[in-house]
């Protein structure tokens, strides 16, 4: 299993959850409102500039990986300064509370 994290622009949410829910086997996506900066947004008064955005946090298959990836990357770009970035990690276990489920089945 692999996390996903993706900081995107938020006016491009929808696009982004829009082709995510096309992607078979896609289990669920966690939204969160995010701020800060990245390299060349410092600002010149001391980099006290934040650039709303939003986070969009999943866990797949590894088999999802490589199409979730490429998915957030073609319907978050606008060419622009800031479109933002995409981070995958490894996920040694996933736990379902109400079932008990482990695994793969869990995520």
């Amino acid at each position: 299993m692999k996390e996903i994290k993706a900081y995107i622009k938020k006016h491009k949410l929808d696009a982004v959850m829009s082709a995510l829910r096309k992607i078979d086997g896609l289990s669920g996506v966690s939204i969160l409102n995010s701020s800060g900066f990245g390299a060349g947004w410092r600002s010149t008064a001391g980099g006290n500039e934040r650039n709303p955005g939003v986070k969009i946090e999943l866990v797949c298959r590894e088999a999802l990986v490589d199409e979730v990836v490429s998915t957030i990357e073609k319907s978050a770009h606008t060419g622009l300064k800031g479109d933002g970035k995409i981070y995958v990690s490894a996920i040694e276990q996933a736990v379902r509370i109400s079932t008990g489920e482990r695994g793969e089945t869990a995520a």
